[in-house]
């Protein structure tokens, strides 16, 4: 007598979980590049925006907002809501979901740079007030 089974063996699932381990770890690695590169462009658009209100503080006070002197800064939770409250007003450009913090420096009264860092240590976009060029360091 042949008797037939119906059902799937042990190797084939186990071949079929294996298959979807890796779709799904491929899946992952896209997306999580996807948000980084996203959370990038929003932290260099939100300096383009700063930009514009330091354009608007110099109209009205004849020189640059900067915390200092020089051509880098530390930011930080404090800076970041001391920028945003002098150039745009106290608007949230750099909420906590971004993961960035922000501070402005002046060189001199022609010349400013807005430095966003990212809170984990790692990537640093600064923006050059007097060319608009944005530069990134360790993304």
């Amino acid at each position: 007598m042949n008797s037939r089974s119906s059902g799937f063996t042990l190797i084939e699932l186990l071949v079929v979980v294996a298959i979807l381990g890796i779709i799904s770890a491929i899946g992952i690695v896209g997306y999580s590049g996807y948000v980084s590169s996203s959370k990038k462009k929003s932290v260099e658009n939100a300096l383009m925006q700063l930009s514009l209100g330091q354009t608007e503080y110099y109209s009205d006070n004849s020189n640059y907002y900067g915390a200092s002197l020089g051509t880098t800064c530390s930011p930080s939770a404090t800076t970041s809501s001391e920028v945003q409250k002098q150039l745009v007003g106290g608007a949230d450009l750099f909420s906590s979901d971004l993961g960035y913090d922000v501070c402005a420096v002046k060189n001199n009264t022609a010349l400013y740079y807005l430095v966003a860092k990212e809170k984990s240590g790692g990537c640093e976009i600064k923006l050059t007030g007097n060319t608009q060029s944005i530069t990134r360091t360790n993304c």
